[in-house]
């Protein structure tokens, strides 16, 4: 993150613009709205700044001050208590000039169109004050900034701005009727989502504030312990579902397992606990009796509970235990299926898991096994026109090959290995039972990894559409 986004109260601070032409004008028209005092200093003024200061000054409101001369360091030394310096003429150098001095006198400083000698630059502004969306590319993508801005205006009603100062007028009468932190979310999140917020998109302001009384008269405290049992998928966020992504933004506390990526995890509610309760191989730092527990325990006392899993949780996910202790207790949950590693990793390396000239039926496998055998039927497996799909199976992927070749495969039946499938850092390592376990190890893969057996691997090279990063026998 180059900018870290904050919002500046600026009323009644003072704010220094160097340049007075239609660049400075932009930036004014902005901090005015925000009721800075402005102080400008250039040689000339466009008519539209000298027009703003003498309308302002006819309503007795002198915040804007236009000093015309040349600029100099003194103009800024002048005004100490300035907390921001805006440098908006068109000579490059001297705007540098301006922020190195803004700098110095340890003032906020921001450069027109070169964030690179900015200490703040100016977002692009979805406006429903007192709601705000701020966005930004830090200067890389100015135009991309420009349709994102224009996406968000369509998704934000003008009316929300009457429904957040609705609910500031009775946020303190909120508080005191709900003294837990949680009834006062789930009372609000019901008002931002029912009739109370459509009668305010609509104006009938009246409407709205008497159904937010009645509500609020004839709401008893919340029974808010809920557990969301929810599939983060494979590691591309853009595969989590809406309900996910809804479900994750009202988590009070997630619980988390090592699968789940970074960018998937980022897309939780920002205030909401994060406890890591990940796994690996011979390695439980929590143990799984431990984390039904937490679940409980922390439902119990009202919360909203996100368990987060990589995959989907029912498929070599343990989701099915968990969701027996929490039946048992009487804990009320939801399951929101995930993108499974199998369909996941397989589209993302253009490896179908069926296809009519090659696999009529696929098996997903657990690669390892609670005795840390590999037990399984292997004459079921080594059988023809099907695909395997082994999970957790980088361990013991000499194993897998060795058996299903003793048991009839042929040895140079395709296998591929995909390591972390559909990030990107996404590797595709294709050969065959013989040839593999070699490549894979020469390679160093790392888990999280998938493997693959079929026909339908030799598809690959003529498939493979994302981040085409693949190693094969020579």
């Amino acid at each position: 993150m180059d900018f870290l986004p904050l919002f500046h109260n600026l009323n009644g601070k003072r704010v220094i613009v160097i340049g007075g032409g239609e660049i400075a004008l932009r930036k004014v028209r902005l901090v005015a709205e925000a009721s800075a005092l402005i102080t400008i200093v250039a040689k000339e003024y466009c008519a539209d700044l000298v027009e703003i200061r003498d309308s302002n000054a006819k309503k007795g409101i002198h915040n804007l001050e236009l000093i015309t001369a040349p600029y100099q360091q003194q103009y800024i030394e002048n005004y100490p208590e300035a907390v921001l310096v805006i440098a908006a003429t068109n000579d490059p150098e001297l705007n540098r000039e301006v922020s190195k001095h803004a700098q110095q006198a340890h003032m906020l400083s921001n450069v027109v169109d070169d964030p690179g000698f900015s200490t703040v630059i100016f977002p692009s502004i979805v406006d429903r004050s007192p709601i705000q969306i701020a966005i930004s590319s830090g200067g890389d993508a100015p135009v991309l900034v420009r349709l994102i801005r224009t996406q968000l205006e369509s998704l934000f009603p003008a009316g929300m701005s009457k429904l957040a100062a609705l609910a500031g007028s009775f946020r303190e009468k909120v508080k005191a009727k709900f003294s837990n932190g949680a009834d006062r979310k789930a009372f609000w999140e019901e008002v931002f989502g029912g009739p109370i917020a459509e009668q305010a998109y609509s104006n009938n302001l009246d409407e709205a504030e008497r159904l937010l009384k009645d509500k609020l008269d004839t709401t008893e405290e919340f029974k808010t312990g809920e557990v969301y049992l929810i599939g983060g998928g494979p590691g591309d966020p853009d595969l989590l579902t809406f309900k996910a992504i809804r479900l994750m933004q009202q988590a009070d506390i997630v619980l988390y397992d090592r699968l789940v990526s970074k960018p998937v995890l980022n897309l939780v509610r920002r205030d909401a606990t994060r406890i890591y309760v990940g796994k690996t191989a011979g390695d439980h730092p929590v143990t799984q009796e431990n984390i039904n527990q937490k679940m409980v325990d922390y439902a119990l006392e009202g919360n909203r509970v996100v368990r987060l899993k990589g995959g989907d949780p029912f498929i070599f996910g343990r989701g099915g235990e968990e969701l027996e202790t929490l039946a048992e207790q009487g804990i009320p949950f939801q399951v929101v299926p995930g993108i499974t590693a199998a369909s996941g990793c397989a589209s993302y390396a253009g490896i179908p898991l069926t296809h009519r000239d090659h696999a009529q039926s696929v098996r997903f496998i657990a690669g390892h096994h609670r005795s840390g055998k590999l037990d399984l039927n292997w004459n079921e497996l080594a059988q023809p026109n099907q695909t395997l799909v082994f999970y957790m199976g980088l361990n013991g992927l000499e194993t897998i090959c060795e058996q299903l070749k003793a048991h009839g495969l042929d040895a140079n039946m395709p296998v591929a290995l995909v390591e972390k499938g559909t990030s990107d850092k996404q590797r595709v390592f294709t050969g065959d039972l013989n040839s593999l376990p070699t490549i894979v190890r020469n390679a160093e893969a790392k888990a999280p990894t998938l493997i693959i057996v079929g026909t339908v691997v030799s598809l690959h090279d003529k498939l493979a559409w994302f981040n085409q990063n693949s190693q094969s026998e020579e």
